[in-house]
């Protein structure tokens, strides 16, 4: 009889699951990764395909690909809906279970509306393709719309456009609408001229990126000033339709509202039956271990742990690639009968926004960085961290052509809707 092999399910195929199950290459134990999903997606430039800076092949995946050589490594594309932790099952949405002796949930984390889930349908997040997709089609139809409108109040509107949130997401957002706005606009459309556009960033603190250096966030704040963004702080939301939003005693017409405040968990906490906090993350144990279930671990934005100051560790991409490179190594030990406890430390590499195509902001700490040379060292650190060779070098030659020309070379727009379920743009797998 064969002897039973050690199965790691792994539930997400983002920068943490990802990460988990490369480090388990070569190991004795048979890798199971599932992803509704079939790409990896590089979420820090999602905002570049929604302003039509890049294509979404250029920031995208197939998983299958990124494990191709990894011989203990499978992929399956399936949702998942639950977990049975008494008899160790992930079950999936066509009522398949697939079994584990360990399990590392890495499933990011959605839109979170403060209460008000009926927003969403007027004001869409940026997390996944699709959401990017159905942006940059809103921001250039919004265009189109505006070059055939008369009426002046209806043409106001279709040139507004709103972002919540004045966070990373929110300021790299804001800054690239404007010049997405200037490249469409100047030269393009007979009608409009780059100062029609008007792009309002709302932020319910007394300032920009609030996790940054005070001093950085004063820079911004001026940057996206100069660049023609109005920005409205200590300002909260009170109304999002289908004609505008509220925030304050103040409301802005507008038929393009971009959510980038808030996020909450992904139902890990619900499908294992223990309680989350506000956000809905798991508070776990040292080893990212949930308490009670040493076998199950739960890393990125699902996980609610501290590093070793006593601060919240981030959501960011680094975050999730340091915990699933540490679980990793706590299913080897275990694989090799050592179950001593192993903490996980959390190395932060530093906050990165960028404010335009010539400036950004960069807090390593002691070192900190804004304009130019900020901008160049935050390109090269997005190049570096991206998957593959090949994609390195379309993105540079991407973001040197636009900073040379001005000109976008993704402002297509594409017929359907891009949140059914219709096939996007295809990943070449070569």
């Amino acid at each position: 009889m064969a002897q039973h092999r050690h199965r790691v399910v792994i539930v997400g195929g983002g920068f943490g699951g990802l990460a988990a199950a490369k480090a388990l290459a070569g190991s004795d134990a048979e890798v199971v990764v599932i992803d509704r999903r079939n790409h990896h997606l590089f979420q820090p430039l999602l905002y570049q395909v929604a302003t039509a800076a890049l294509s979404p092949s250029e920031i995208a995946w197939p998983i299958r690909h990124l494990l191709r050589r990894q011989a203990n490594a499978r992929v399956l594309m399936a949702t998942v809906t639950g977990i049975d932790t008494g008899s160790r099952a992930v079950l999936l949405e066509d009522g398949s279970r697939e079994p584990y002796d360990s399990l590392i949930l890495a499933t990011g984390a959605q839109h979170a509306y403060f209460g008000h889930d009926e927003w969403e349908a007027y004001a869409p997040g940026l997390k996944t393709l699709e959401d990017a997709i159905a942006i940059r089609r809103k921001l250039l139809l919004a265009l189109e719309a505006a070059e055939r409108e008369s009426d002046p109040a209806r043409r106001r509107s279709l040139l507004t456009f709103a972002i919540i949130g004045a966070g990373p997401t929110g300021v790299e957002m804001a800054g690239a609408i404007v010049e997405l706005g200037r490249a469409s606009l100047k030269g393009q459309f007979h009608t409009l001229a780059p100062e029609d556009l008007r792009v309002v960033l709302i932020e319910g603190a007394d300032r920009v990126l609030l996790n940054f250096d005070p001093a950085l966030s004063a820079y911004t704040l001026h940057s996206l000033r100069e660049m023609g963004v109005e920005v409205e702080l200590d300002q909260k939301v009170t109304a999002i339709d289908a004609d505008g939003v509220g925030f304050g005693d103040k409301r802005l017409g507008t038929s393009t509202i971009i959510w980038a405040a808030g996020v909450a968990a992904s139902p890990v906490a619900r499908w294992l039956g223990v309680e989350g906090d506000r956000a809905g993350r798991i508070r776990v144990a040292p080893d990212l271990s949930v308490p009670g279930h040493p076998e199950i671990h739960v890393i990125g934005d699902a996980a609610s742990i501290v590093d070793d100051d006593g601060r919240p560790v981030p959501g960011v991409a680094p975050a999730a690639k340091q915990q699933g490179k540490h679980v990793a190594r706590v299913i080897r030990r275990r694989l090799a009968g050592d179950t001593g406890a192993l903490p996980f430390h959390y190395a932060h590499a530093g906050d990165l926004a960028t404010i335009g195509k010539r400036s950004a902001v960069i807090d390593f700490g002691r070192v900190k960085l804004h304009g130019w040379l900020a901008w160049w060292v935050w390109g090269f650190a997005h190049i570096y961290f991206l998957v593959e060779t090949r994609t390195r070098i379309f993105i540079t030659l991407s973001w040197l052509w636009i900073y040379l020309t001005g000109q976008r070379s993704a402002r297509l727009i594409t017929h359907g809707d891009a949140t059914s379920d219709k096939p996007l743009e295809e990943v070449d797998e070569d």
